[in-house]
């Protein structure tokens, strides 16, 4: 009996050892191999590792990072006066904060909700981020406002923005009509620009800044789908021209560009006329066999078209203005969008430049030579975003500030280069639709130099 219960003694003595090393070996193990399993499969580490870790940083420092930063108010005095007489009362309780929500993981970071204690506004907030952002040990905190009284937490533990190549492109699914992924936002989401939703894009970026990389991605994705691209390109069809077996239309100089947009105002036209008849609201109301085709306008270097050097050109410029301005107006209920890009855009271009920007939704600012540009695109939709946009490193190229009536944010596009577009645009050249409306500027044949061209 002695060595049995000795035996037992023993067992369970040696027990808690041999969790103790097994919890030892589990923790090296986890240690050696989280490096790897961060970059071969940074998701999977952040669900894994990073998430549980940001987690409990955030629990331990919510209530004293919320009293440093000034968001916190205390309940009572400490001290009590009675008859004059000063007297000690009970230990002072902690301050009230304001309540954190349920913190839930994104794909590469985090988000949670705070409840804006009486008194307080999202600014109050928005100037403790940079506080949030080291006490959690993260790459960046965005504060935005959700909804009266409450404020919506952002962090990015790292800056996806760094090496977006690493997420490849990939071209779209046919069933995903008009959406194009394009790159990869700050906080690790594919940037997906879906012209169903928003329909008119303006992106704006000085030489090297990426715009020319963001367009040949948009061209990528949807020449793949059954949709019409036009191109007008007054730089003498340098950059679209590359693209010209997909293209339904081309205008390389303004008075082709002129005679192009008044044909798309009549197709427009002739569409609402359609849709009058059968009594929808839009093209996408009709039965699908008799729906026509989405076109997608694309305008590289759009002050080639305002900006004049004599009277004689006035004219000209005014109705490229005007044109514009009215497929701006009407073309996303009939299936025409746009997407207009440009070095930069002021309002020394004159007054139409203002009038189309008011109807461009979707903007998109890269590195930008000048302050007036970055104000002119982002500073009507969300003047926050413009010292984002101001602050893009040179060494950058393809980072942008996107803003919209949502909101703004930071995004980087992959790396396509010029040979992958065409290349995509030559393997569906035969989805390339023949639109008669569209017959005033046929595109020329690839490779072929702009003295070359045929003219409309």
């Amino acid at each position: 009996m002695t060595l049995t219960a000795s035996s037992h003694h023993d067992t369970g003595s040696t027990w808690p050892s041999w969790t103790a090393l097994a919890l030892l070996l589990l923790t090296t193990t986890v240690l050696t191999l989280s490096p790897v399993l961060r970059s071969r499969y940074p998701a999977a580490w952040w669900l894994a590792l990073g998430y549980p870790t940001a987690c409990l940083r955030v629990l331990r420092t919510w209530r004293p990072l919320m009293a440093a930063c000034g968001l916190a108010v205390s309940r009572k005095a400490a001290l009590t006066v009675v008859s004059g007489l000063v007297g000690k009362g009970a230990p002072p309780p902690q301050p009230r904060v304001p309540r954190c929500g349920f913190i839930r993981p994104t794909r590469m970071g985090f988000h949670l909700l705070a409840r804006l204690l009486p008194g307080q506004t999202p600014d109050d907030f928005i100037k403790a981020a940079p506080a949030m952002a080291h006490a959690w040990e993260v790459h960046a905190v965005r504060v935005t406002p959700w909804k009266p009284g409450v404020v919506r937490i952002t962090a990015s533990p790292s800056d996806p923005l760094q090496t977006p190549q690493q997420a490849r492109h990939t071209h779209q699914s046919p069933h995903e009509l008009l959406r194009v992924t394009v790159g990869v936002l700050e906080t690790g989401a594919h940037w997906v620009v879906d012209l169903r939703r928003v329909p008119h894009w303006l992106i704006v970026g000085a030489t090297r800044s990426g715009k020319s990389t963001l367009v040949n991605a948009l061209v990528a994705g949807l020449a793949p789908q059954p949709v019409a691209l036009v191109g007008i390109d007054c730089k003498g069809g340098m950059e679209l021209s590359l693209y010209g077996s997909r293209l339904s239309a081309l205008a390389t100089n303004r008075a082709q560009a002129v005679k192009l947009l008044s044909a798309l105002v009549d197709l427009t036209l002739d569409r609402m006329a359609v849709c009058r008849e059968a009594h929808v609201r839009n093209v996408w109301g009709l039965p699908e066999p008799t729906r026509p085709v989405p076109v997608v306008v694309i305008v590289d270097e759009i002050a080639e078209l305002f900006l004049i050097a004599n009277r004689s050109e006035k004219d000209e410029a005014q109705a490229a203005a005007t044109a514009l301005i009215r497929i701006a107006q009407l073309g996303a209920a009939l299936g025409v969008f746009l997407i207009v890009a440009g070095q930069r855009v002021g309002s020394d271009m004159g007054p139409g430049v203002t009038a189309l920007r008011a109807q461009l939704a979707g903007r998109v600012c890269h590195r930008v030579s000048d302050p007036g540009t970055a104000e002119m695109t982002l500073g009507d939709l969300n003047p926050d975003a413009l010292k984002a946009a101001q602050a893009i490193p040179p060494e950058q190229a393809g980072t942008a500030v996107l803003a919209s009536g949502d909101g703004w944010e930071r995004a980087r596009s992959f790396l396509v280069s010029e040979t992958e577009a065409e290349a995509v645009a030559a393997q569906y050249a035969h989805l390339a639709p023949d639109l008669p409306e569209l017959a005033v500027c046929r595109p020329p044949a690839p490779r072929q130099t702009p003295a070359q061209e045929t003219s409309c």
